[in-house]
């Protein structure tokens, strides 16, 4: 391999350990036939309904998956560096068009492994095949308590909780709170209006303060 894609592998093994104990020639061989992408916010990387064809290995930045319907949208989850999309996995695993959408939520850069490198490293190299069915139980983890939330915790508690844990200042508008909630902004709106009411926030344009974040804590544990 030369200088870049030598580079380029170091970084894969760092990232993502399932690749890690390819030599240089098995790895050198996967990376000349997949694509290095840098692709700027806001890009579609996939459509509900649109063919699977590809695996991408996240470098940097993030990608949102969500399922929208009815004009509302609801997130179920982030692919962030060292992380790969479930969706993306079992869709090449079952043969299946993708059932929700994945976006670029911060510039991404990402190496694409087309389907036949994906489906000969299942086949032939054990540790990928086990990192990739564990993404399956980590996410389907992650989404039973989505559903959980979205079922059964009040609206206050799912707001209060998706504040925590994002700095004293989160750069988020109410309508992507709502998004990210799978709720309506007016709603989210109303929620936050009475946050501020207790002192616990205060909204601006395209944030949202954190003041008491104790108070925050209180509510999403419902107590």
């Amino acid at each position: 391999m030369n200088t870049d894609r030598s580079g380029l592998a170091t970084e894969l093994r760092a990232l993502y350990p399932a690749l890690a104990d390819l030599d240089e020639s098995a790895l050198g061989a996967v990376l000349d036939r997949a694509q290095v992408m840098s692709v700027p916010a806001g890009t579609a990387m996939f459509g509900e309904g649109s063919p699977c064809r590809q695996f991408p290995l996240v470098l940097e930045g993030s990608i949102r998956v969500a399922k929208a319907s009815d004009g509302r949208e609801l997130q179920l989850y982030r692919v962030t560096p060292g992380e790969s999309c479930v969706l993306t996995g079992g869709c090449l695993v079952g043969g299946r068009d993708y059932p929700a959408t994945g976006v670029v939520e911060r510039d991404a850069r990402l190496v694409v492994l087309p389907k036949p490198v994906f489906d000969e490293l299942i086949a032939t190299h054990a540790p990928f095949r086990q990192y990739v069915f564990s993404l399956f139980a980590e996410r389907l983890t992650d989404l039973m308590a989505l559903v959980e939330a979205v079922a059964f915790h009040k609206l206050d508690r799912r707001v209060a909780a998706a504040l925590l844990g994002r700095g004293k200042v989160v750069a988020l508008t109410h309508q992507q709170l709502a998004d990210e909630l799978g709720s309506v902004r007016e709603i989210v709106t109303r929620v936050l209006r009475g946050f501020a009411d207790q002192g616990w926030v205060q909204s601006s344009r395209g944030s949202i303060e954190v003041l008491d974040a104790a108070a925050l804590r209180r509510v999403a544990e419902g107590l």
